[in-house]
């Protein structure tokens, strides 16, 4: 698996920054700069409904 975010198997977290933009994230690699965590650590699949539920669309 080249790209750690396609990793199905893989563990992610959600972040999120000021913008209230949310990202899925590996959870191996560290946080950048102007995020933080908003979910723990979990599957792919579970991180991706997370941001599907809490999807804000920008204007």
């Amino acid at each position: 698996m080249d790209n750690p975010f396609d990793d199905d198997q893989g563990t992610f977290r959600v972040l999120i920054n000021e913008s209230q933009q949310r990202s899925l994230w590996p959870a191996h690699l560290e946080v950048p700069d102007g995020w933080t965590v908003e979910y723990p650590d979990c599957s792919r699949r579970q991180c991706l409904d997370y941001i599907e539920q809490n999807w804000t669309a920008r204007s």
